[in-house]
């Protein structure tokens, strides 16, 4: 496959054409290990380049300092970049960890006009709710992002981790352009009853982690490794992708203070289950002669077509040569045989998204 530019898709019903991938940059500032930030920022200018125009940040990222990096490759690009942020999660103090999600009417305005401040800019392309405050009615959620649309601080509204009811009813209150959630080949809960209510009423599904935080890649091989990093935090130690006879060649280590080495998926017995699950997606990689991960980007793209709406995914990566490769993916069509083949992993994935799945929308469905 050649480097090529992804198409335009439009943003849910009469939304604007954004490129068909975006790109996810939580991990340009924590959770997933250190950044170079010449290589962030280089990465960020070759996915212009490549047309990816949908860029995904959050005040929760690196408190704040997600969306303070962004600024200035956001305002310098100001009328190729679509600027998706969100609010609602609040952390602890000095802390990876969060304690609360709000979203009273003071909080939304509050979140709305840090984030404008940090970026630089004067409206937000796409705001989302990053999760449901369920103390506050969503309709008053709602209410509070319309009117930063009705002064011009925001264009369009998003949800994040919603379920199909709260879709609905937020909608029935202002226009929702986007819905976020987790979807992959790991993760399809979603398709039971918010993928219906997207598709009806013309909403887009914005997939993130769609290559299950790396899982999807091919390189996490086993448990060994992960449970040797998890033991070595203090020391600064590395690991993961470790099989029963060691660390495999290709394998992916995860740093020190890495958030993967807390959740379920990525430890002990659950880890070797789910290495053992891509097989099929390798098979069909080797094929083709493209990564599994291309294959995994693939499968989430072709979810438009079997579902009927708009699906960006936004995949995570600091590294040009991976996001060339990711941008690929859009215009790879796997066959019917190959979907089939790959149907049955996500029921048998082995363990939670997160250690804890309060806030998600599969755990209020």
């Amino acid at each position: 496959m050649s480097a090529s530019i992804l198409p335009a898709v439009p943003l849910g019903t009469g939304g604007p054409l954004v490129g068909a991938q975006g790109l996810g940059c939580m991990g340009f500032s924590e959770f997933y290990g250190p950044t170079a930030p010449d290589e962030a920022r280089r990465t960020l200018r070759i996915a212009l380049d490549l047309g990816v125009t949908m860029f995904d940040t959050a005040d929760l990222y690196g408190d704040g300092d997600n969306e303070t990096f962004l600024g200035p490759f956001v305002r310098a690009h100001r009328d190729r970049v679509f600027l998706a942020t969100k609010f609602g999660i609040v952390r602890r103090a000095g802390e990876k960890s969060w304690s609360r999600v709000r979203g009273d009417r003071a909080y939304v305005r509050q979140s709305a006009e840090a984030s404008l401040k940090r970026l630089g800019i004067d409206q937000i392309d796409l705001y989302y709710a990053h999760r449901r405050d369920t103390s506050v009615p969503i309709e008053d959620t709602v209410g509070a992002m319309a009117e930063l649309v009705q002064e011009g601080k925001v264009r369009y509204l998003g949800l994040s981790e919603m379920t199909g009811p709260e879709l609905r009813a937020a909608h029935g209150v202002h226009p929702i352009a986007a819905l976020q959630s987790e979807w992959s080949l790991f993760t399809r809960d979603i398709e039971t009853s918010v993928v219906p209510a997207a598709a009806e009423l013309g909403v887009a599904l914005v997939a993130y982690s769609p290559l299950g935080r790396g899982f999807l890649t091919g390189s996490f091989t086993g448990a060994q490794g992960m449970r040797a990093g998890a033991q070595g935090l203090s020391a600064g130690a590395q690991g993961l992708s470790a099989g029963a006879q060691g660390l495999s060649a290709g394998a992916q280590r995860l740093s020190a203070g890495d958030v993967r080495l807390t959740m379920p998926r990525f430890t002990g017995e659950h880890a070797d289950a789910n290495a053992a699950l891509l097989e099929p997606v390798r098979d069909i990689a080797a094929r083709r002669d493209v990564t599994p991960a291309q294959v995994a980007l693939a499968w989430v793209h072709q979810r438009s077509r079997v579902h009927g709406l708009t699906v960006i995914p936004i995949p995570g990566t600091r590294s040009p040569g991976r996001l060339r490769q990711n941008v690929e993916a859009a215009t790879l069509t796997l066959s019917d045989g190959e979907l089939t083949a790959l149907e049955p992993l996500a029921a048998k994935v082995a363990g939670a998204r997160y250690a804890d799945m309060t806030s998600t929308a599969t755990a209020r469905e």
